[in-house]
This record gives C-alpha cells, sequence and structure tokens, in this order.
C-alpha cells in the first residue's frame, strides 16, 4: 500500500525558485512542505579542495544525460539543498530594463515579456536585501533604475584586479563591480579560495539554502524533506486541477497530496517532471496544451578568456569583483548586442589542468600564475526545437544553440580590448553542454494559453493551482546572470498568492 501524505502548498526543488517561494509563503499561516531530490552539503576536506572540485569532480552527480544525437554525457547539474546555486558564483544581476522588451540581434529577435521591469523593480529590491547583496550603484552604463540601493557596499578588488580596473578605463570603457552575494570575510576566514564553481557548506555564500531557505525554515509551519526524488504530478479526476506529487525516499514510494503546488526543480528538470506527468487527460504530460513544455531552452553561450601578462603576476585569492556591459546592447560600433564580461574566479593550475590534462603542471602554473580570468556571456535566443525531452526515466537535452555570431563577436572584441590593455597573450575556450548552469526557457510564461504554459505570474494555464517558478518561465536569456531574477519573481509570486488568497 502506497504511503500517503498531506500539506496545504507543496514545493518541489529547494533552489533559489523553490527556497525563495518558501520564504515568501513562509508566514502564510499555511502547511508548506518542500520536497529536495539531494541532501544537505556536508562540511568536509573537499568542500575548499580545488582538485577534489574541478580533477577528481566530487560533487558532480552520477547522472547521465544525452544530447540530440543520443551521446551520453555527466551534466553539471547538482542536487542537494540549495540546488544549484551552491556552486554558483554569487552573481546578483537585475535583467536590464531592454531586456524585458523585444531586443533585434545578429541572429534573430529576443522577444518581448508580458511583464515589465517596473513590475519586478521592487521584488528585486527585496531579493538583494534577503540575498545580502554587495554592490555599487552609478558605475555600469546599461544599470536600470533602483529604487533602493544595495544592503552593502561592493567587495574590494584585489591589487592585480584594481590594476585590471584601471587598464580597462584608460581604454575608455567603464568596468563596474559586480552584485556579489558573498560575505567575503567569512568566506576567506574558512580558507583563502575563490567562492565561484565552489561548494558552500554555510561559509559564508548567500544562496538558496544561506539566505532564503534558513528564513523560510524559521517557521514551524515549513518543512524540508530531503532525499525525495519526485516522479511525477498527479491530477484529480476531472484533469483540471493538481491533486499532488509522487515521489520515492528510500526505496518508498509515496504520494503527498496539497491544495497548491510549486513545482521549482530546475528548467530542465521540471520540464521533465511535467512530461513524464502523462494521464488520459494529459497526454502530453501536465501543463502542456500548448506544447511548449521543454520547448525553447535557452542556456547562455559563454567562453572563458584567460587575459595573460606575463610582467605581472596574479596573487588574487578570489578576483571576482569586476563586470563589463559597455557591448552589452551594441558593437561598440553601431553594431547588435554582444553581451556581459565578467571575472571568472580565480583560476588556479588545477583548475586549467580538469580541462588540459595533457599539458606539464609547471606550464600551467606558470601560465596561472600571470593570468587574470574572465567570463564571456551572450544571450542564447528561444527555439522551439531547442529542447528537454525524456525517454522513460533518462532525460534527453537537445540544446540547439542560437545567436552565435553574437558570440563569435564578443570574443573577437574583447580580445582587441585586452590587448590593447596591454595583455599580450589572450586565449579562450567556450563552455559546453556539460554546464547547463544557466539553463531556462522550458516552461515559458505569457498571455495566450496557446504559446505560454504560465500565465505573467507562473501560474499553468491549464491547472489553476499549479505554479511553476524557477527560471523555466522565461521566455528571453537575456545576457546577464539569470539568479536574482528567479529570486524577484519567485517573491512575486508568493506575495500574490498570498493576496489572493491562494484562490484557484
Amino acid at each position: 500500500m502506497m504511503h500517503e501524505q498531506s500539506a496545504d502548498i507543496l514545493i518541489i526543488g529547494s533552489g533559489i525558485g523553490g527556497a525563495c517561494m518558501a520564504a515568501g509563503l513562509s508566514t502564510s499561516g499555511a502547511s508548506v512542505v518542500i520536497l529536495e531530490r539531494g541532501e544537505q552539503l556536508p562540511h568536509s576536506s573537499h568542500a575548499r579542495n580545488t582538485r577534489s572540485i574541478f580533477i577528481e569532480e566530487h560533487y558532480r552527480p552520477k547522472e547521465m544525460w544525452r544530447d540530440a544525437a543520443g551521446l551520453e554525457f555527466n551534466p553539471g547539474n547538482y542536487y542537494y539543498v540549495g540546488g544549484n546555486s551552491k556552486f554558483y558564483g554569487a552573481v546578483m544581476f537585475r535583467y536590464r530594463e531592454q531586456d524585458f522588451g523585444e531586443l533585434e540581434h545578429a541572429d534573430g529577435l529576443s522577444p518581448a515579456w508580458p511583464i515589465s521591469y517596473q513590475d519586478l523593480e521592487p521584488w528585486y529590491c527585496a531579493a538583494e536585501q534577503l540575498f545580502q547583496v554587495r554592490g555599487a550603484l552609478g558605475q555600469d552604463p546599461t544599470e536600470p533604475s533602483h529604487s533602493v540601493p544595495y544592503p552593502h557596499p561592493p567587495v574590494p578588488d584585489e591589487p592585480a584586479i584594481a590594476s585590471a580596473r584601471e587598464r580597462l578605463q584608460k581604454l575608455g570603457l567603464r568596468p563596474f563591480s559586480l552584485p556579489l552575494a558573498i560575505d567575503i570575510d567569512q568566506w576567506l576566514s574558512h580558507a583563502n579560495t575563490p567562492w565561484d564553481a565552489y561548494p558552500d557548506t554555510r561559509t559564508g555564500k548567500f544562496d538558496a539554502e544561506t539566505a532564503a531557505l534558513t528564513v523560510a525554515l524559521k517557521q514551524p509551519s515549513v518543512s524540508l524533506v530531503t532525499g525525495a526524488m519526485v516522479e511525477r504530478l498527479i491530477l484529480e479526476r476531472d484533469g483540471r486541477r493538481v491533486a499532488g506529487a509522487e515521489y520515492i525516499k528510500n526505496g518508498e514510494r509515496i504520494v503527498i497530496r496539497a491544495k497548491l503546488v510549486v513545482l521549482s526543480a530546475g528548467a530542465i528538470n521540471s520540464a521533465a517532471i511535467l512530461l513524464r506527468s502523462v494521464s488520459e487527460h494529459e497526454p502530453g504530460g501536465v501543463a502542456n496544451r500548448s506544447g511548449v513544455v521543454g520547448r525553447h531552452f535557452m542556456n547562455h553561450n559563454a567562453t572563458a578568456m584567460l587575459t595573460v601578462d606575463p610582467r605581472q603576476r596574479n596573487d588574487s585569492v578570489y578576483q571576482k569583483t569586476i563586470g563589463l556591459n559597455d557591448f552589452y546592447f551594441d558593437d561598440g560600433r553601431g553594431g547588435p548586442p554582444l553581451g556581459n564580461v565578467q571575472l571568472l574566479g580565480r583560476i588556479s593550475a588545477p583548475v586549467l589542468k580538469a580541462s588540459l590534462r595533457w599539458m606539464p603542471d609547471f606550464v600551467l602554473e606558470r601560465l596561472a600564475r600571470h593570468s587574470v580570468d574572465w567570463y564571456l556571456m551572450s544571450e542564447d535566443l528561444p527555439d522551439p526545437e531547442s529542447q528537454v525531452r525524456v525517454d522513460g526515466k533518462s532525460i534527453v537535452l537537445a540544446w540547439k544553440r542560437t545567436n552565435m555570431t553574437a558570440h563569435r563577436g564578443l570574443i573577437r572584441r574583447m580580445k582587441e580590448v585586452f590587448r590593447a590593455a596591454g595583455y599580450p597573450i589572450v586565449l579562450a575556450r567556450a563552455f559546453d553542454k556539460r554546464t547547463p548552469s544557466h539553463q531556462c526557457g522550458t516552461i515559458r510564461f505569457g498571455h495566450t494559453p496557446s504559446t505560454s504554459a504560465l500565465d505573467p505570474f507562473c501560474r499553468a494555464h491549464d491547472h489553476p493551482n499549479l505554479f511553476v517558478v524557477d527560471a523555466s518561465f522565461m521566455p528571453s536569456s537575456a545576457a546577464v546572470n539569470p539568479s536574482l531574477t528567479v529570486a524577484a519573481q519567485a517573491l512575486r509570486v508568493a506575495d500574490h498568492i498570498q493576496t489572493t488568497r491562494f484562490a484557484a
């Protein structure tokens, strides 16, 4: 006999979307249950061990996905309390105001959102407070309006990075301090390492667990169940409302019923759960009468760029404090948008070794000693043929890259910039399908049920008590990190649910 449970509100996933929904609903008086597939990241010697993380891949999941050609690969999609944010770079950008409207790119159109920047602006402020963002206004030429300043001043540049900022400024560019959800003093008090791509075991990074879940779990009405692998959603007999979810924990199959269900498993797994939830009422999966679920998958076009000056040593520990948006809306010469540039966390020889295993260690050490390391990111445009599919329990990620003209243009432009700034050696390497860290777009929101799965408050057009709140709702990817926008929308949706008193 299958075990059954119940709750007023069920949240599936404890990443930024699910955690912020839990925080926003924690004072509602409703019983809230959060199901998380993974466990809490334990403190261990691996957490700050560069070799363990990058070469031995201690934290990567064991699962395999397939690409469009049927080839298996191991994705960097993490399953822990706090989701992928446990490993994120803690960059908390607002999308630019123009990102909410149509934007022409070299290879196509970035569509308008069903909400405006002003609809989300108060919730951006709330999310910045929740994640204790460090930043400075007035430096970024593309910066949208802020009604509330950042809660803390920016993380300081280290000497080599201050020099890099100065070099860029001398070229007439406007480097700015990245908005970061990191308590740098607390982080460094545990070990002198970067935080970007390093796991946070509650040592100074403000992520979904340490920021939003900490707030939510202070309320006795909110509970977290770990090791709970959700397989599918269950519909009521009439097929209109979602009755709950079926999950497996410790080999036991459990059904949990709820008045309201929030799916926040990430853009790939949320789509997979909906597609696996077939029934006689929904043969194409839950919330998928439009046929858009799993489609329009986006994942920023991204490249790592190492700028090397053999005359200058980079002794930085964390490095990741500067961004550059001078080419965000055009190429600086009247051409179309190129994208965002920001520092990576400090690249050391073991990090390089993970990608260049054939190269001698002494060469990698010398390269790392003299490089400043950057992350170039361009918008990936939505394409209905770029999609997540399911084959039984397996995930197929058929990512169809778009807008590569812009990304190649950004790489060329930044090579010119960095050489002009005094870095004679500039090396570039693209990130591939194994890094779906900015996944979005698979369950898009919009006004029209025939072309979108969700309404502007992320409520399913097909099922009045189902909300999907993670980066899957995004109709475009913009060209900055999506974390803060997910957090802001989650807080907005949670407020809407409370305001309407869980109307369904």
